[in-house]
């Protein structure tokens, strides 16, 4: 075991995908717009109810039920899995100079069938991911329940913000559904789901929270850039929205994971106050290559950083507080929509 340990989301710092959106929008007739609805019903619970004992990332529930009217299977999520894996530049990169660093770890909202594909893909273990585990083999839906279950989906199209409308159908009538039991045992990993899968990765590899480096990019990854920011580690918003911009430490905009590298390698040689240190002077430097030099960024990180952003083109990499909020708000929504889509990038 490495002294320090890089936990990440992976739709956001890795790949450029919402798995869980492209499977709605592929399988299920206007499934893309039924899924942002439905997220941001999800934000809705979370952030303005604060509906007790809630998680968020449910969506990844709701979405369910609307999978199975159309008879997909598990084989189906893992086969458009692995055939549908858009990852950020450089996030290859990343995780070969962070075996050699750090334990690695990856705690997703994401259905496990995707995660599969991307450890295999990014060559990370799967036993260092965590994720929502669903098995949609096992759930059924009758005639009568299937037709039921279209007609919500015509309602919540037609009402997509009516959230009264939305309790009924979710907490009321699909409830007294048969399929509705095999849902609730669902335990999505996001949120404080992906919190409780630290407390599982810092039990079982007894790592120190101490020397904790945690990315993430929404709304899932709140609760553990507060964890990791308030026990000392290091805290990063990667082409966040407002919700981990409320958290995190610090901000990298850029449409490359070798920015994350960079902090990575200094923060894996030196400690935090070292990057902390590195960034004040980076927002300061006149020449960033001697900069990179002074704190010992290794030789084909440095090379590669300057080979993607040439022309003094930088990366933005601050720590946040009240007065560049809103700035670094607007360039990394921004930067999230451009390079992931309006789409993806405008859900939670």
């Amino acid at each position: 075991m490495f002294e320090k340990s890089f936990i990440t989301d992976c739709e956001g710092p890795l790949t450029l995908n919402d798995n869980a959106f492209e499977m709605a929008a592929k399988f299920i007739e206007n499934g893309g717009e039924l899924f942002k609805i439905l997220s941001l019903y999800d934000d809705y619970l979370a952030d303005v109810v604060k509906k007790e004992n809630y998680k968020v990332g449910n969506t990844l529930k709701f979405i369910l039920p609307f999978f199975v009217c159309e008879n997909l299977k598990n084989r189906d999520m893992v086969d458009f899995s692995r055939n549908n894996i858009y990852a950020v530049e450089d996030s290859k990169f990343l995780l070969s100079y962070l075996k050699e660093a750090m334990n690695i770890y990856i705690v997703s909202t994401s259905y496990g069938q995707y995660i599969e594909a991307v450890s295999d893909y990014m060559e990370v273990p799967f036993e260092n991911t965590f994720y929502t585990d669903v098995d949609i083999d096992s759930m059924n839906l009758n005639d009568e329940e299937i037709k039921k279950i279209g007609e919500f989906k015509e309602l919540i199209l037609a009402n997509p913000q009516d959230y009264e409308l939305f309790d009924d159908i979710f907490y009321s009538q699909i409830s007294e559904m048969g399929i509705y039991e095999k849902i609730r045992d669902v335990d999505v990993v996001g949120g404080e789901g992906k919190k409780l899968a630290i407390n599982k990765i810092i039990e079982r590899d007894d790592i120190d929270t101490g020397n904790m480096l945690y990315i993430g990019d929404s709304i899932t990854d709140v609760e553990p850039l507060a964890f990791a920011r308030k026990n000392n580690g290091i805290s990063i918003s990667f082409n966040g929205n407002e919700y981990p911009l409320r958290v995190a430490e610090i901000a990298i905009v850029s449409p490359s994971a070798v920015t994350t590298t960079v902090l990575a390698n200094i923060y894996a040689v030196h400690d935090k106050d070292t990057v902390l240190e590195f960034i004040d002077e980076y927002n300061s430097s006149d020449d960033c290559q001697e900069l990179f030099g002074k704190y010992d960024v290794e030789k084909d990180i440095k090379d590669r950083f300057f080979e993607v952003f040439e022309n003094e083109n930088y990366p933005i990499i601050k720590i946040i507080d009240d007065d560049n909020f809103e700035d670094i708000l607007k360039v990394s929504k921004d930067m999230r929509n451009n390079i992931r889509g309006q789409d993806i990038g405008g859900l939670g």
